[in-house]
């Protein structure tokens, strides 16, 4: 699979000074939306999250964001060497996105750019 790039998760309570603070440490501007009740802002390398602790609470225990040029790619390389996909594939804001338990325990969402058929 061809990886594009990662992206940081930071749970916080106010989404608004934190992207101000993110926005001047990255030199990026926030780009906003929505996943579920959760609110997100991308800002350069880092999702910025804030919402209900319930949906925070599972938010969390995805380590990072993968970039892939094909989320279909990602689950044949995945369940490979042993992987297993979680969730998804599912429709996300710019194309699609799934999560996935790597043969170590850690958890990672997968997402591409190209929108579901």
């Amino acid at each position: 699979m061809d990886i594009l790039g990662t992206s940081l998760r930071v749970c916080v309570d106010d989404l608004d000074s934190a992207i101000a603070a993110y926005e001047r440490l990255t030199g990026a501007e926030a780009v906003r939306f929505q996943r579920g009740p959760v609110a997100v802002a991308a800002v350069g390398p880092f999702f910025l999250m804030s919402g209900p602790e319930s949906e925070l609470s599972i938010l969390r225990k995805i380590t990072a964001t993968i970039a892939v040029k094909d989320v279909d790619e990602a689950i044949a390389d995945l369940t490979a060497v042993g992987g297993q996909i979680v969730a998804g594939p599912l429709p996300a804001p710019v194309g699609r996105t799934l999560v996935a338990r790597h043969p170590d325990g850690s958890i990672f969402e997968y997402v591409d750019r190209n929108p579901m058929a």
